[in-house]
């Protein structure tokens, strides 16, 4: 059996989907039998080999190929893998309609998408549409984007449409629940992390700022601290300026996995009221430090974030958002219950998942 598994990036940027196409490269080459091999092929990575990549393959993966942002260097090396391949992942849909020309110089060939968030939720364009329609399978973050995908393409047979949540990187969640900080009723530490960017401000980063007023209303001495960089970033200062809340606003600016785990267990509080969340891998990240979330009622969040571990908030509705985190902090949620919720999408999980759907 061997494996292709196309990404638009692994280790160049630090965002969701490349966080969780390591951890599908990972899975692949846990699964793969005796003999079978894994090819990774990469769009935007450069083409030497990340020190990281030991941690996500095992002796199954036959090679990984950067195509330094060269689509016809990408759809070259994709063909020539595929040739005599027996099944392709594709980590997004902008790649699949290469997935597709692969199957047409090999028949035999059984090729996959991944289905995040807003990359999916959007009308299709023809290519898009024929290649969907010949993909064994589509594994949808959540169930949400499975809906999504049949809103936008009815003609899709719902069956081959699967449910395959995210997952943490096995190393990134301690073994043990973080001895919890000496709490403050009138002061939560209040975590958000989230990109800082002007193509992101549904992030509602924003409304957290613009809540904090609120917030301290009630919680004197309660802080918000957000990690996280990007082109938004003068802005939110700015608007944290103005609220009257700078200094109970710090930025962090990006930091590396063991300052975000550092982050989560110092937090009381994880909040990010997001609308456009396919799934939301920082909410698991947080709960695996036991730490209750506030999302909001939109795209797959609700599947994550349940009343034992968190709230839901209206998306852009500051008061919802304030009384959520006033809420949270008032009556807090068991860190045991919250890590156990964040332990139904641990790796191994995922792994078997994606094993079955694969089949």
């Amino acid at each position: 059996m061997k494996t292709v598994l196309l990404s638009p990036e692994l280790f160049l940027a630090e965002g969701g989907i490349a966080r969780i196409m390591r951890l599908y490269l990972k899975a692949l080459c846990d699964i793969a039998a005796s003999g079978d091999r894994v090819v990774s092929i990469v769009l935007n990575d450069a083409p030497a080999d990340d020190p990281r990549l030991a941690r996500f393959s095992t002796v199954a993966l036959q090679g990984n190929t950067g195509c330094s942002r060269s689509k016809w260097h990408f759809l070259r090396a994709t063909l020539k893998a595929a040739w005599r391949a027996d099944r392709l992942v594709c980590g997004h849909l902008h790649q699949l309609p290469v997935a597709w020309l692969a199957k047409r110089f090999n028949p035999r060939l059984d090729y996959f998408l991944v289905a995040h968030g807003i990359d999916v939720w959007r009308p299709y364009s023809l290519l898009e549409r024929l290649a969907l329609r010949d993909a064994r399978r589509i594994l949808c973050i959540s169930d949400y984007t499975r809906r999504q995908m049949l809103r936008f393409c009815p003609s899709l047979e719902p069956a081959r449409l699967v449910v395959v949540p995210n997952t943490m990187d096995p190393e990134f969640v301690p073994a043990e629940l973080p001895v919890a900080p000496v709490r403050n009723l009138q002061g939560p530490r209040i975590l958000c992390v989230a990109r800082l960017a002007t193509t992101d401000t549904y992030k509602g980063v924003d409304t957290l700022i613009e809540a904090l007023p609120l917030v301290r209303r009630r919680l004197p001495l309660a802080h918000l601290w957000i990690v996280g960089g990007g082109d938004d970033l003068p802005r939110l200062r700015d608007l944290a300026r103005r609220l009257g809340v700078e200094v109970a606003c710090t930025f962090t600016g990006i930091i590396d996995d063991d300052a975000l785990r550092n982050e989560y267990a110092a937090c009381d509080i994880f909040a990010l009221p997001s609308r456009k969340e396919g799934f939301g891998l920082v909410y698991i990240e947080a709960m695996s430090h036991g730490k209750p979330c506030l999302g909001s009622h939109s795209g797959g969040v609700p599947e994550v974030i349940d009343d034992a571990v968190g709230t839901l908030a209206a998306y852009g509705n500051i008061p919802e958002i304030a009384a959520g985190l006033i809420d949270l902090a008032q009556h807090p949620r068991d860190p045991h219950t919250v890590r156990a919720h964040a332990d139904t999408f641990a790796f191994p999980c995922f792994r078997q998942k994606l094993d079955l759907a694969l089949r």
